[in-house]
């Protein structure tokens, strides 16, 4: 395996779970092994009755010094130790909770550092939703299916519809299209990506969206025929639609946290980043933590807050929200800003060179930036000093180039801050600048779940040609050194936040679900080691957990999931298959089947 600096550590040859077993026999005295538990791979707290004790298990640390060990003790939401069955069982008191492993693999709890959950549970809970492969006969009977259900209704959102969608299918009017079905309610459908809308007359009309709206940073598609609105509204002109749409309640965003959060646990997730929101679904986040409810570690980037008509910074309006949402395990000192969009057909990211023509002979164009350089460069100075970390969307070569210049002029008027600001997506970035992660202390964000051949890599293939075959160019950012993580991106593309297939596609570069053939810049592929290592302790190290959490030691968060299979022997095909049996978050059991 190679060295990566930083993130994914050389580590001694794995030993088996046997042998790694045998290091922490018993030899009649508990105190042999606590006196040579660094060299021979037990750890231990001080004594005192577990908690919870998991016995005969291959348990996967992600310690160097104990790859793997066979049983752990659980007190006061740490592990106490870490080695034997034996040994742990010493720690049994008249409470102690005792579970066999029966030989299944546990492994340190996973990290999602790229996800919405608020926004994904809104979905889930209130919209119309249909698969990104459904085609027009589908989404139509979806759609009036849910108008006929609630026909007093004002607005219904949904989708996903893939970003190929009007280039596969021949649908004169989008708007007109759903006009046939819609009634008297307004529809928005959001695509695969989330940055761009599908909507009908009724939207548009209570959006106050004509010919003449003009939104900056967005486009309002116009019929080239009648010259009116089409219905598709790309990145920035869906926002008329947003504030439109009535808001949803507190107690709908927290009923969306909750369900959430309960279903990352069922994922195996005890880490998690939101990407971005407006504040109120971080609200949410913290009315869970305050009820002892919020059972991942958690980092929220809120939506960078600015003096209204300009381009200045809110400064009073951010910190009221840092100090309103902190808690115990969600730490608020985050902000995103969207820097371009997405380099799908719709042509949004900001590219270093031009799209393919949408149509042979027509205007070349390479994207645009959301935020003009100088801007970017004053926000990141300021956020940077006032010890915020900025997640900063850069879906395209160029909007990857600004954002590093950004970070280093940070650098240079600031000083090194230790800040982990935060470059999501990376999905395409020029050769000169993979080295720039490392040297700025910048972190590559990426999304391995839609790293394979499928509908949306087939759209951004139509939309820049054959620069798609150096996409996600993970095992390059790696070599040189750079920070790495990866999250699910959920609810854009993917229709959860199940983390194995991710996992899967990092090894394989292909699609997990077997519906695609073929690889996606297979020389960008990783270790299964490494894999595991990115979904658990680089997210621990993004959330700055990094010294109590990420791996499996006496000390640390008992934070740990046990799987229906051992992923080190069974084909990496399998591994997208992956249910986790148990998930223990700081002690509790907070998922088990």
């Amino acid at each position: 395996m190679q060295v990566v600096a930083h993130w994914v550590r050389r580590r001694p040859r794995r030993l088996p779970p046997e042998a790694a077993e045998r290091t922490c026999r018993p030899q009649g005295r508990r105190t042999l092994c606590l006196l040579v538990a660094l060299a021979l791979g037990c750890t231990s707290a001080p004594d005192g009755d577990a908690d919870l004790i998991l016995t005969n298990g291959r348990i996967y640390t992600l310690e160097a010094a104990q790859a793997w060990a066979e049983a752990v003790a659980i007190a006061g939401g740490e592990f106490t130790f870490v080695g034997s069955t034996a040994e742990a069982l010493e720690r049994r008191g008249p409470n102690t909770e005792v579970r066999d492993l029966e030989g299944r693999m546990a492994m340190p709890g996973i990290y999602d550092a790229h996800v919405h959950p608020v926004l994904g549970g809104t979905e889930v809970l209130l919209q119309c939703l249909f698969p990104p492969t459904a085609g027009p006969a589908e989404i139509e009977e979806t759609l009036s299916a849910c108008v006929a259900a609630d026909p007093a209704a004002a607005w219904i959102e949904g989708g996903r519809w893939t970003s190929n969608f009007f280039v596969e299918h021949d649908i004169g009017s989008p708007r007109e299209w759903l006009d046939r079905f819609s009634g008297d309610v307004a529809i928005s459908l959001a695509d695969d990506t989330g940055h761009n809308r599908w909507v009908n007359s009724k939207a548009l009309e209570l959006a106050g969206i004509d010919a003449g709206t003009v939104v900056e940073g967005g486009e309002v598609v116009l019929d080239e025929a009648t010259g009116e609105p089409n219905g598709l509204l790309l990145e920035a002109a869906m926002y008329p639609v947003f504030q439109a749409i009535p808001d949803k309640t507190a107690e709908q965003f927290l009923r969306a946290a909750r369900e959430s959060i309960r279903t990352a646990n069922r994922f195996g997730i005890v880490g998690v980043k939101e990407a971005g929101d407006a504040g109120t679904g971080v609200a949410a986040y913290k009315a869970l933590a305050d009820e002892g409810a919020l059972t991942v570690h958690m980092a929220a980037s809120i939506a960078i807050p600015l003096v209204a008509g300009s381009l200045d910074l809110d400064v009073d309006a951010l910190e009221r929200l840092r100090e309103e949402n902190r808690a115990a395990n969600l730490d608020a000192d985050h902000v995103k800003i969207f820097l371009d969009g997405v380099p799908s057909v719709a042509r949004t990211a900001a590219m270093l060179d031009d799209y393919e023509p949408e149509v042979p002979g027509g205007p070349a164009h390479n994207g645009e930036l959301l935020v003009p350089p100088e801007a970017l460069h004053a926000w990141l100075q300021q956020l940077d000093a006032l010890g915020v970390t900025v997640n900063i969307h850069t879906a395209g070569d160029r909007a990857v180039r600004v954002a590093l210049d950004a970070i280093e002029f940070a650098r240079e008027q600031n000083g090194d801050s230790g800040l982990m600001h935060q470059l999501a997506h990376s999905g395409f970035v020029a050769v000169d600048d993979v080295p720039r992660y490392a040297e700025l202390g910048a972190v590559a964000d990426m999304s391995p779940a839609i790293w394979y051949p499928s509908l949306i890599s087939d759209s951004i293939r139509a939309a820049i040609g054959d620069r798609a075959d150096r996409s996600w160019p993970v095992r390059e950012l790696l070599d040189a050194g750079a920070h790495v993580i990866v999250g699910s991106d959920w609810p854009a593309v993917i229709p959860d936040m199940n983390p194995w297939p991710g996992m899967e596609a990092l090894v394989t570069r292909a699609d997990p679900w077997g519906g695609y053939p073929g690889t996606l810049a297979p020389e960008q592929a990783v270790s299964l080691e490494e894999a595991i290592e990115l979904y658990t302790l680089a997210g621990a190290r993004l959330l700055g957990v990094e010294s109590r959490a990420g791996t499996i030691a006496a000390g640390k968060s008992a934070d740990l999931i046990v799987l229906d299979r051992n992923l080190f022997e069974v084909p990496i095909e399998d591994v997208s298959e992956t249910s986790v049996e148990m998930t223990v978050y700081a002690g509790g059991i907070v998922h088990e089947k």
